[in-house]
């Protein structure tokens, strides 16, 4: 059945028995092609029956369906014909793991940071209704993407603006890890009370017969409805901010579903439908081990075991081991994350220190400045955050950290290129957006042994914000020192000799650079190799040497090219007045790098050994001579 379905309209045709059927050849389609590439496994079974029934109520693409994340929207894909393409998922060419407009005209939004769907929802009914066209707009926001500020934004406005706009609530309990806070426990009352969808009837029929008079009594009867109300209608949250309330809906059974968005689609103004969904389902190792099969890479199907290649420890891993080993003897450090406990490395925290353990949910703004409000009172905060979440926390970093040149360290992992995940996460502009702020010190490591010195040193260091950068993935395979050592801040290493031209490498990028030095030793070409350390602030005294000596320099980073590490050498030059020296760089070109694997995404960019041996050798005195 599921290969006759070639778009929406071939679904309307079918019966909820047929309905029914499909929904399990879709799992088993997921379940089957995702062991293969990899992907958001857990997120998509959770939202089979719930894809299927917007797609037969409503007419996409003319009604718009935006999908908060977006990781959730595989199912949404096969539905719009790109079937035949889920071989290629994440991977480089291939079917995108989010939304992607150029893909498909079923795909109307690209998002893959959560809780900005209702934003966008809201802007595409407001141009609706001043070009005066007809047609339903709906977003589908799990219960972790509301615990985004940026979503109660949107909230608040749409109950204001009382402009017809759907929002459908996929409530599973789950964002990656286990959602926390008031709201998850707000929406878990609604869940656990079967009898809510009666009581609430039952409560609007008593009203409806309360007599409209004037004077006191009427003032009585509106108070004894507010009452009432309070007392007997657990959604009041969302009604109160002007929606009409439908639900908990089982997101499992069709008939109901489906019922309940014919009701959404026929009610004027805003609409929440509160489905519950179970993510995983359908697929036993998912449902039971749902933060692992969140985003997974490859996996037996029967077993559920997820395949890992062997190699050196991650970044992350390194991250974790070097923060809780510090933290024996220093209670004055705070580990916060924002709803990524798992993906930061900080389980592990969390359960040796859970008293000095945060998470906040999907609420990296949140994260930056409370972490800034617990360094104001001597302890010393630490925010484990992706490169490209923190960008969701600039305007703190700028105004309540730097500002006030408080004492926390940004643990930034997934900095540099991030592979299959792609555009929405690739984490090259960090160095850019910060090395422009007073007060920030920003550091990468070479390797993985330098990076638990790196955190050593960020957490000793006393005098205002520091960042430490770290890519995704294994280290380079170094033996760890078993001690810690601070680091002279802003002082690099030269790590190989060399005559007329050097390459500056910074963070992940310094292995890049050594493997090219050695493919040129043959040649005759001897390149000096530098470890920056330091993109701020940077080691003027050995950029000022390289200068006075004549030297060509190469600066390496994999980081956006304009205003990053490449950049600040440059300004460091003008600014001394070398106006002579030949500075080239090589780093992120000034576009979106689309998914695929990092080895990949380095060759098209250009961030190869090879590339950076041929740049070496146009530099080279006797060939530039030739040439």
């Amino acid at each position: 059945m599921l290969s006759d379905i070639n778009s929406p309209q071939d679904l309307k045709k079918l019966n909820i028995a047929q309905l029914d059927k499909l929904a399990e050849e879709i799992r088993e389609f997921l379940i089957k092609n995702l062991s293969v590439t990899g992907g958001h496994l857990a997120p998509n079974l959770g939202v089979v029956e719930l894809t299927l029934a917007l797609h037969y109520i409503f007419n996409s693409p003319k009604d718009k369906f935006i999908w908060d994340v977006g990781h959730q929207a595989y199912v949404h894909k096969m539905l719009t014909g790109r079937m035949d393409r889920f071989h290629t998922l994440r991977q480089y060419k291939g079917l995108c793991g989010y939304p992607k407009c150029s893909e498909s005209e079923h795909d109307v939004w690209e998002t893959g940071h959560s809780s900005t769907s209702l934003s966008a929802a809201m802007g595409m009914a407001i141009a609706r209704d001043l070009k005066r066209e007809r047609y339903k707009v709906l977003a589908i926001i799990g219960d972790g993407a509301l615990t985004g500020g940026m979503a109660f934004e949107a909230l608040n406005h749409m109950g204001h603006e009382k402009r017809d706009v759907t929002v459908i609530l996929n409530d599973n309990e789950m964002s990656i890890a286990p959602n926390v806070g008031a709201l998850h426990n707000y929406l878990g009352k609604l869940r656990t009370n079967d009898g809510y969808k009666r009581v609430k009837e039952e409560v609007e029929h008593l009203l409806k017969r309360v007599p409209a008079v004037g004077g006191t009594m009427a003032k009585l009867a509106e108070r004894l409805k507010d009452g009432l109300k309070y007392l007997m209608v657990s959604g009041i949250l969302f009604e109160e901010l002007g929606f009409t309330y439908l639900g908990p809906v089982d997101g499992h059974d069709l008939p109901t579903l489906m019922e309940a968005l014919r009701q959404a689609a026929y009610t004027k103004g805003p609409v929440l439908v509160h489905v519950i969904t179970k993510k995983g389902k359908g697929y036993a190792p998912a449902e039971s081990e749902s933060q692992v099969f969140h985003g997974v890479g490859t996996y037996k199907i029967e077993s559920g075991e997820v395949l890992k290649s062997e190699g050196p420890p991650s970044y992350t891993s390194i991250f974790a081991r070097t923060i809780e080993k510090v933290a024996e003897t220093d209670p004055r450090i705070v580990a916060i994350t924002a709803a990524m406990p798992s993906g930061t490395g900080l389980e592990g925290f969390a359960k040796k220190y859970p008293e000095r353990f945060f998470d906040v949910g999907i609420a990296e703004q949140h994260a930056t400045t409370m972490a800034a409000g617990i360094a104001t009172q001597g302890l010393k905060p630490v925010f484990a955050v992706y490169s490209t979440f923190l960008q969701r926390g600039y305007d703190q970093l700028v105004h309540d950290v730097c500002r006030q040149n408080l004492n926390v360290t940004f643990a930034i992992d997934r900095a540099g290129l991030v592979g299959a995940d792609g555009e929405t996460h690739q984490g090259v502009f960090d160095i850019a957006y910060m090395r422009s702020l007073p007060n920030m010190t920003i550091m990468m490591p070479k390797d993985e042994n330098e990076l638990q010195h790196m955190l050593y040193t960020a957490l000793m260091y006393n005098d205002g914000p520091i960042a430490v950068r770290y890519p995704r993935g294994n280290g380079e395979g170094v033996i760890l020192d078993t001690e810690f050592k601070q680091l002279p801040i802003g002082k690099s290493e030269i790590l190989r000799p060399g005559a007329h031209v050097a390459i500056v490498a910074f963070g992940n990028m310094v292995s890049t650079a050594q493997k090219a030095a050695d493919m040129l030793a043959g040649e005759g070409i001897n390149p000096m190799i530098i470890n920056a350390r330091f993109a701020k602030p940077l080691d003027k005294e050995m950029l000022f040497m390289l200068a006075r000596d004549g030297y060509t320099v190469i600066t390496l980073e994999e980081g956006a090219v304009q205003g990053g590490f490449g950049s600040a050498v440059l300004e460091c030059y003008a600014q001394a007045g070398y106006h002579d020296v030949i500075v080239e760089l090589m780093g992120i070109p000034d576009y979106y790098v689309e998914h695929g694997s990092v080895k990949e995404q380095r060759a098209e960019v250009g961030l190869t050994p090879e590339n950076v041996a041929q740049k070496v050798r146009s530099l080279w005195p006797a060939r530039r001579q030739r040439a």
